[in-house]
């Protein structure tokens, strides 16, 4: 009796280890920005944007997420918005001029997250953390979602397209 106690207490701190030590970092570019905002710089979402940021938001709906990371622009914050909302989750800011030091602090943190951000970084994001290149892709894709899975010294990552279509 007393080794089936201690057989089931250590197969259950072993689960607790491997749980710990597996995540998923899932990584998107913001949705479709409005081509005339007032300030080119800081574009809001276009209408479809809003609907892909919705449609986002029900692609993840089924998955654990623990933080949600934007860059501090009004067009990722927007896209992260519904994911947030449905997860219950504050979005936390991060710098997208510091990818090396901000997949540090993922890493190091070891949590099922969202990050939302751009063309240029988002892959490269991807990349630095599964140890491999990533690479900016062109300004009109805006349907990848890759998910880096990390586990021990291991990672892997897929790139996962939305089933999302504007008929605007």
């Amino acid at each position: 009796m007393l080794v089936a106690i201690i057989l089931f207490g250590l197969q259950n701190v072993a689960q607790a280890q491997n749980e710990g030590e597996n995540f998923t970092v899932y990584l998107a570019r913001h949705a479709e920005k409005e081509s005339e905002a007032e300030d080119p710089s800081n574009p809001p979402l276009s209408p479809c944007g809003e609907m892909r940021a919705e449609s986002l938001a029900e692609m993840l709906s089924s998955i654990r997420l623990e933080k949600i990371y934007s860059s501090p622009y009004e067009r990722t914050l927007s896209t992260a918005g519904p994911s947030a909302d449905l997860h219950h989750l504050e979005i936390e800011i991060y710098n997208p001029r510091e990818l090396d030091e901000f997949s540090v602090l993922l890493l190091d943190r070891q949590q099922d997250a969202l990050v939302l951000g751009h063309s240029n970084t988002t892959p490269v994001l991807a990349g630095l953390l599964a140890g491999e290149r990533g690479e900016a892709f062109a300004d009109d894709i805006y349907d990848r979602v890759y998910q880096v899975v990390i586990w021990a010294d291991q990672s892997r990552t897929n790139v996962l397209h939305q089933a999302f279509r504007c008929e605007q």
